[in-house]
């Protein structure tokens, strides 16, 4: 009897990652290609759609092989993506720009001069505050700069699009991306035309708004060979990699909260309600024509680690970096991590904040800096879902998905620091295993999305230690403290 067998193709910054799930969520193969990263400029962060595009047919190809994919065996194929990439295209979707990624923040100086009250009420109508990594402030900068490929440009578009207008022919783009640009209406489902005027371009020059469930056919054969699929297999559109990392993990009932951490890190909830913060901390993204997503995200979470290891010239494995924070107590001895090295996101919103030490002393060695980076990400994350607590209520339940959730000591440091339950899927690609699913919705054989929960391999729930939940509460405390004077100086 053939195997059912579906592909959640996850199009990150980092890497894009191919990977082959049985109909039940467990994990039957998988690949991974890595993405390149340019630095023009300071602040500037670029990557090269056509190689990204190159990557993903390798990865598919990859993946498909490791699976021993049979003829009938695979039913769909479904997209996940990173947000706010914008590429600037000519009239036969050729690139003219590299991809802006959401870490570029050569917009700051557009950010800065917003006022208080265009930027409250552009928020409050799109969900999406304020900030360089958004498109909308890079088509402002492109705008005022006089950027060349700005100019000449036919159409604008993420790096997503431009993969599924070489593989289809089509210029599509899915609530929840199209709500990352900042130029979405999340209640109208549609473009924000004062915010296109803003920006100098039309609504004709951005793609096609459509759900998530949306089904891409006619595949180029060309393409298609390469991947080693058949070119009538559908893929679904999908959506962004936070909607679909709550979706892969389970968190998608009221007061079920998803943490995610890898290069970078979110905290998000799925609700029914478009919900904005008075003070702007969170984001409030579309998923499907009636749920949001809502959360906050950071620049700052495997990336701060991996900035710590290159420093200290660390040559072993990233599983034994991390061991050394096992050596150190909870609240490493009096040092604090401030976890701004890459400007910052939630909860600050503020590209020009930087990374700060703070109570270094001499008895300090490697593994307390370890320590301290670690518990700086946590309290970061803490403190977002502190402000997405104030509009979507206490969270009930905890799921953690990542790459940082291989890391048992920080799963045990997370539960301590929010001082409750954690929940990890055994399966750790949560947004492919989301894509994949919303594939099979699509395509009739899945029911619901709801209908998840029943096929998601959860391990045993990490229970925090109340002893150190104590002191973290402490330790938090004078953390908040640093926050509040360090971030009043950028």
């Amino acid at each position: 009897m053939p195997r059912e067998l579906v592909i959640g193709l996850d199009i990150g910054t980092t890497s894009v990652k191919a990977c082959v799930f049985n109909i039940h969520g467990k994990l039957i193969a998988e690949a991974e290609e890595m993405n390149a990263f340019h630095y023009p400029q300071q602040g500037w962060v670029e990557q090269d759609t056509a190689a990204i595009e190159r990557s993903a047919v390798t990865a598919i190809r990859e993946a498909v092989r490791k699976a021993d994919i049979g003829k009938d065996e695979l039913i769909s194929l479904g997209f996940s993506s990173a947000m706010h990439s914008l590429v600037a295209v000519d009239e036969q979707v050729k690139p003219l720009s590299p991809a802006l990624i959401w870490a570029d923040g050569r917009s700051a100086e557009q950010a800065d001069r917003m006022t208080n009250k265009a930027k409250s009420d552009i928020y409050a109508r799109t969900g999406t505050p304020i900030h360089p990594m958004t498109p909308f402030m890079k088509l402002l900068w492109m705008k005022e700069t006089g950027y060349e490929p700005y100019r000449e440009a036919a159409y604008f578009m993420s790096v997503k699009e431009y993969l599924i207008y070489r593989w289809f022919g089509e210029r599509m783009i899915d609530y929840s991306m199209a709500s990352a640009t900042g130029l979405f209406n999340p209640s109208s489902l549609t473009w924000d035309r004062e915010l296109l005027d803003m920006t100098g371009i039309s609504e004709v020059q951005l793609s096609k708004l459509v759900p998530p469930t949306t089904i891409l056919r006619g595949m180029s054969s060309e393409i298609a060979a390469e991947m080693g699929i058949q070119g009538e297999i559908p893929f679904v559109i999908g959506a962004a990699d936070g909607q679909l990392a709550n979706l892969g993990i389970g968190a998608i009932l009221p007061g079920e909260v998803a943490v995610s951490v890898g290069t970078s890190g979110a905290i998000r909830q799925l609700t029914s309600h478009i919900k904005v913060s008075e003070n702007q901390e969170t984001f409030c993204y579309s998923f499907t024509q009636d749920t949001v997503i809502i959360g906050g995200p950071t620049n700052n979470g495997g990336i701060a680690l991996q900035w710590l290891k290159d420093l200290f010239q660390d040559q072993g494995g990233f599983t034994e970096f991390l061991k050394a924070a096992e050596q150190v107590e909870p609240g490493s001895e009096g040092l604090f991590f401030l976890p701004y090295i890459n400007g910052e996101r939630a909860p600050i919103w503020n590209q020009r904040a930087r990374g700060n030490f703070h109570g270094i002393a001499i008895t300090h060695k490697k593994e307390h800096f370890v320590r301290a980076v670690l518990e700086g990400i946590t309290f970061n994350l803490y403190q977002i879902g502190k402000a997405l607590e104030a509009i979507a209520g206490e969270p009930k339940k905890i799921y953690v998905n990542g790459g940082l959730s291989r890391s048992a000591c920080w799963l045990q440091m997370m539960a301590d620091v929010f001082d409750a339950e954690i929940y990890v899927s055994e399966n750790h690609h949560s947004a492919a295993w989301g894509a994949a699913w919303t594939a099979l919705v699509a395509t009739g054989k899945a029911s619901s999305f709801e209908e998840i929960k029943r096929n998601i391999p959860m391990g045993e729930a990490i229970k925090p230690d109340a002893e150190n939940s104590r002191r973290y509460k402490q330790v938090y405390e004078q953390y908040e403290k640093a926050v509040k004077a360090i971030t009043g100086l950028f």
